[in-house]
């Protein structure tokens, strides 16, 4: 890992790159800055490292001038004598504020923070890359279904429900046709977009557009009325009452 000191005490400076190269984290410091005035100059003229030990206040300033002229995109730990900038000093990239004289143990943990961190965001990152190379998830778009002798094919976005009866599925289309599938209703369920159908009890799967009224039914369930119009009581259990809410308002 690369890293930079910006201490314009040289003896401060040297002790500090004693103490990072003795916690064997294989943090190489290439180099050792003493103003703000050097460190802009090297920023312009180098790659950003990993990570930044920086003390506050410099012979040309307080530090934070650097950030004013260089945008910084690496983490930094803040060393300083001084306490009275914590709070300015985790306004700039800070992951710690180490006070001198700069303790081993404080060195160590505030590198352990730095890990868990560069852990945390690597898995994120390397998450959000899995799920952007994956493939979108595509839905079906029509049915093919037989009318007599012959075949046509209905949109899914004409179609109201399907329901099963008798060993049998159903669909039926804004129209109020009724086709019979081959399909179970989990099946058909599975290839639907679930923005759109719903499967609100074990014999209907019902298409939000289709429903034209919900009201409150006994034991806190829900009665719905749906186009085209279904001669039964289309009840939503009280069990799934939380989850078909959820759906409508999502």
């Amino acid at each position: 890992m690369r890293a930079i000191i910006i201490e314009d005490e040289k003896p401060a400076a040297e002790k500090l790159q004693k103490a990072i190269l003795k916690t064997n984290n294989g943090i190489e410091v290439i180099a050792i800055l003493n103003s703000i005035q050097s460190a802009t100059e090297w920023f312009r003229q180098n790659a950003m490292p990993e990570l930044i030990f920086m003390d506050i206040e410099l012979s040309d300033g307080l530090s934070f001038k650097i950030f004013e002229n260089i945008s910084i995109t690496c983490p930094v730990i803040f060393t300083t004598a001084f306490d009275d900038y914590w709070q300015e000093a985790f306004e700039h990239n800070s992951i710690d504020y180490l006070l001198k004289p700069v303790k081993q143990d404080k060195l160590e943990a505030a590198l352990k923070k730095y890990d868990k961190l560069k852990q945390y965001f690597a898995q994120n990152l390397q998450q959000m890359l899995m799920q952007q190379n994956q493939p979108a998830t595509t839905y079906k778009k029509r049915f093919l279904v037989k009318r007599g002798t012959d075949y046509i094919s209905i949109k899914s976005e004409d179609i109201a429900y399907f329901y099963a009866t008798h060993k049998l599925v159903c669909m039926v289309d804004n129209k109020n046709q009724k086709f019979i599938l081959d399909q179970s209703l989990a099946d058909i369920e599975k290839q639907l977009d679930p923005v759109h159908f719903y499967r609100v009890n074990r014999k209907y799967l019902i298409q939000l557009s289709a429903i034209k009224k919900i009201k409150a039914y006994s034991k806190s369930k829900l009665l719905l009325e749906v186009d085209p119009v279904i001669p039964e009581d289309i009840v939503i259990s009280q069990e799934s009452v939380a989850a078909f809410k959820e759906w409508m308002g999502s």
